[in-house]
């Protein structure tokens, strides 16, 4: 049996410093650019340069390098640094970076988490060695949060009593690498005082989907990122629908990448909803679809999703 979950994604390296390279999903990115000139944008965040006219789109462009606590760019190294244009949580942004090294392909089961050496202040998700190289894997989630904070209605759902009792009896589990992410679910869960289980990735959510099953209490909903180290989770869908004890679980991909892009693949490896990060509201209301079908006895495995 092969999964569609097993198409490996490219990974964009890049530059900050003449030593450290960086790494970003290819699904993230629209394209890159050379340097363009930038129109100055007032009481922005003090990472933002300027805004770039990129294909007709007003786009603000940001000081990577200074974003994560890298020396800062000059003016003077300008005309040799690359815009990467972003799309990511519903917002297109561009990235200064210093040079572009190349793309790679990757496999994320090759994919670690960032070890314990480089500090809990890094921006990573995980690393990887390319070429006998370390590669930092960025986590842009968080660096998106600190320049563009998120809106306190995106961030507290807004749900019915009555729905919330539908809800609250549902086995619930949450995964994603991001710190800021699973920070994000919880709150959103714990506002409206609605139980859940973390796990922070792949491989271990598999573990605890597994455990549950066998303990007689499998998973309702499962609510994954979808760009993570180990297993991600296009895979972990597959996984699920893949594994009879666990193919009843409501899943929905959750992810800061364009739904346009990941909702088709979604529904490919057996997820029943592809989301774009961040909207409580719009999470939990996908999360009581769920739960609706589970209250009213539907089988809610999507029949054709594995090939």
């Amino acid at each position: 049996m092969k999964s569609k979950a097993n198409e490996s994604q490219g990974m964009l390296l890049f530059r900050l410093s003449a030593t450290q390279t960086f790494a970003l999903g290819t699904l993230k990115v629209r394209e890159i650019v050379p340097f363009c000139p930038l129109t100055a944008l007032p009481g922005s965040h003090p990472t933002v340069i300027g805004t770039a006219n990129i294909r007709g789109i007003t786009t603000p462009v940001i000081d990577m390098a200074k974003a994560i606590g890298y020396q800062p760019v000059d003016k003077e190294e300008y005309k040799n640094c690359f815009i990467i244009i972003t799309d990511c949580q519903r917002r297109v942004v561009g990235f200064l970076v210093r040079g572009i090294e190349k793309i790679s392909e990757c496999d994320w089961r090759n994919i670690t988490p960032p070890p314990e050496t480089l500090g809990t202040r890094a921006f990573l998700t995980g690393v990887m060695n390319v070429d006998e190289k370390l590669v930092q894997l960025l986590d842009v989630e968080l660096v998106m949060s600190k320049i563009f904070p998120m809106p306190e209605d995106k961030l507290h759902p807004i749900l019915a009593d009555v729905d919330r009792e539908k809800l609250k009896p549902m086995h619930i589990l949450l995964v994603d690498d991001s710190s800021l992410a699973r920070r994000q679910l919880s709150e959103a869960l714990d506002s409206i005082n609605i139980p859940y289980v973390v796990s922070t990735n792949g491989i271990d959510a598999l573990e605890k989907l597994k455990d549950s099953a066998r303990e007689g209490r499998p998973f309702d909903i499962v609510v994954s990122d979808i760009e993570m180290p180990g297993i991600d989770g296009y895979e972990l869908a597959f996984e699920i629908r893949s594994n009879e004890p666990l193919s009843e679980a409501y899943l929905i991909l959750h992810t800061s990448l364009s739904s346009e892009i990941s909702v088709d693949r979604a529904h490919q490896v057996g997820a029943h909803e592809a989301l774009t990060k961040f909207d409580a509201t719009e999470l939990v209301n996908a999360m009581l679809r769920g739960a609706m079908l589970k209250l009213e006895g539907e089988h809610v495995r999507l029949e054709g999703a594995i090939e």
